[in-house]
C-alpha cells in the first residue's frame, strides 16, 4: 500500500520527491509494528501517515505581531523582506500582512525595493493608500539595497514598527537577481525572510523554494491561492523541500483573507480521498 500511497499524494498535488520521502519515513515508522486485533493495515499507514504529515508541518514560525512589537519597544523596526517569483501574489500578500499588523495594533511601512518592473511600485503604492499604511519607493532602476536602507533608517526616526520590504521577482531567477537579493538582505537585515509561493504551481514551487532557501535562507513560508487549489498538495511540498514553517495562507482576493494553517483542517481536505 506504501507506493499506492505515494500515487494518492502525487494525485493531491504532492511533489514526488516530497511524497517518496514521506512514505520513506513511514515505512521506518512502520517497521515491527503488528497489527491489532480488529484493525487492518491500511488504517495503521493512514494513521501513521496523517501522524508524520503532522509533524512536517507542524514547525511554528514566529508570531510576527509579538515580535514587531518587541523590536519596536527597542526602538528598532521588525523587518520582513518578501521575496518569490512574478506572478506569485506577492505585492497583495504584503498588503495583506500589513493590513493583519495594523489591525494587530502595529504600525507599519510598506517599502518597494523592485526598482527593476515597471508597474510594482505604483501597484504597491494603491494597496498602502488604500490600507492607509504609508508607503516608501525608490526611482526606477536605483539601487534596491539603498532603497531599502532608507527606508529603514526612516522608519526608524519616525517610530514605525514593522517595515515590509517588496524586493524583484523576475519570471526566471537568474544570477543577477540571487546577487541583487543578497545585497538587499546584506543591507536590510530583515528579521525574517518570507518566501511567497502559488500553491497551483505545484513542482515549480518547490523549485523556487530550493533556489531561494540556497542563496538568500528562507525564514518562512507564505502560500498564496490556496483557495483556488482543491487540495493544497503545493503545502506539503515545500514545507518538505525546505523544512521551513507556513506562517499564513492566502484565500481570497480581500485584504482580510489571510489565515494561519490549520494542520488538522488542512490535512483532513487533503487526505480525503486516499
Amino acid at each position: 500500500p506504501l507506493e499506492e500511497l505515494v500515487l494518492g499524494l502525487v494525485d493531491a498535488g504532492v511533489a514526488y520527491d516530497a511524497a517518496a520521502s514521506i512514505a520513506e519515513s513511514l515505512k521506518k515508522g512502520l517497521i515491527g509494528k503488528r497489527v491489532s486485533r480488529g484493525s487492518n493495515a491500511e488504517d495503521l499507514v493512514k494513521e501513521a501517515l496523517q501522524e508524520a504529515l503532522i509533524k512536517e508541518l507542524s514547525l511554528t514560525g514566529p508570531d510576527i505581531v509579538s515580535e514587531a512589537k518587541s523590536a519596536c519597544s527597542s526602538g528598532k523596526p521588525y523587518v520582513i523582506a518578501f521575496f518569490g517569483v512574478n506572478g506569485v501574489g506577492k505585492t497583495t500578500t504584503i498588503a495583506k500582512v500589513a493590513k493583519y499588523l495594523k489591525d494587530h495594533g502595529v504600525s507599519c511601512l510598506i517599502v518597494a525595493a523592485d526598482t527593476f518592473r515597471a508597474g510594482a511600485q505604483e501597484q504597491l503604492k494603491a494597496h498602502a493608500e488604500r490600507l492607509g499604511v504609508p508607503f516608501l519607493g525608490g526611482p526606477y532602476g536605483s539601487d534596491p539595497a539603498s532603497v531599502a536602507y532608507n527606508a529603514i533608517a526612516s522608519a526608524q526616526r519616525k517610530g514605525v514598527c514593522a517595515v515590509l520590504l517588496d524586493t524583484a521577482g523576475r519570471m526566471h531567477i537568474d544570477v543577477d537577481l540571487m546577487n541583487e537579493l543578497k545585497k538587499v538582505v546584506k543591507v536590510a537585515k530583515p528579521h525574517l525572510k518570507v518566501l511567497v509561493v502559488d500553491s497551483l504551481t505545484g513542482n515549480d514551487a518547490v523549485e523556487q523554494a530550493r533556489t531561494f532557501n540556497y542563496n538568500i535562507g528562507v525564514d518562512a513560508i507564505i502560500v498564496t491561492k490556496v483557495d483556488a487549489d482543491v487540495k493544497g498538495g503545493t503545502i506539503v511540498s515545500v514545507v518538505s523541500a525546505i523544512k521551513k514553517p507556513v506562517i499564513f495562507i492566502g484565500v481570497g482576493q480581500r485584504y482580510e483573507d489571510l489565515e494561519s494553517l490549520d494542520v488538522k483542517k488542512f490535512l483532513s481536505t487533503l487526505l480525503s480521498g486516499l
